[in-house]
């Protein structure tokens, strides 16, 4: 299946979160190695929407709050670079709208 291209992708989730060194959990170093940075979050929202949206999402679990989704792609980032992703989307319950939750290196496509 797919999921909407009108599904929720939240920049403080971007520039908070995913491209913010973290102590535990960091994503932006890995992000960086396409050369998403920071200040250049609209790269990666935009690369989330058409490389990887786009995609065949794959049911996870459903749980209180919602049905999860994996979507597992290539994100080819401004430097060229392409990473191997596993994506996470939900489509919550109540509400009915899906969003974005979060992406990991895919370690099972890495070279």
């Amino acid at each position: 299946m797919r999921l909407p291209l009108d599904t929720a992708i939240a920049e403080d989730k971007l520039t908070r979160y995913l491209l913010l060194p973290q102590a535990r959990g960091d994503k932006s170093a890995f992000l960086a190695q396409a050369g998403y940075r920071q200040e250049t979050a609209s790269h990666l929202l935009r690369d989330l929407r058409t490389q990887l949206l786009p995609l065949e999402a794959q049911r996870l679990e459903s749980n209180a709050f919602g049905q999860y989704y994996e979507i597992r792609g290539t994100l080819t980032g401004p430097s060229g670079v392409a990473l191997p992703v596993r994506s996470i989307w939900m489509t919550e319950h109540l509400s009915g709208i899906t969003k974005f939750v979060t992406l990991i290196p895919d370690t099972r496509r890495t070279k």
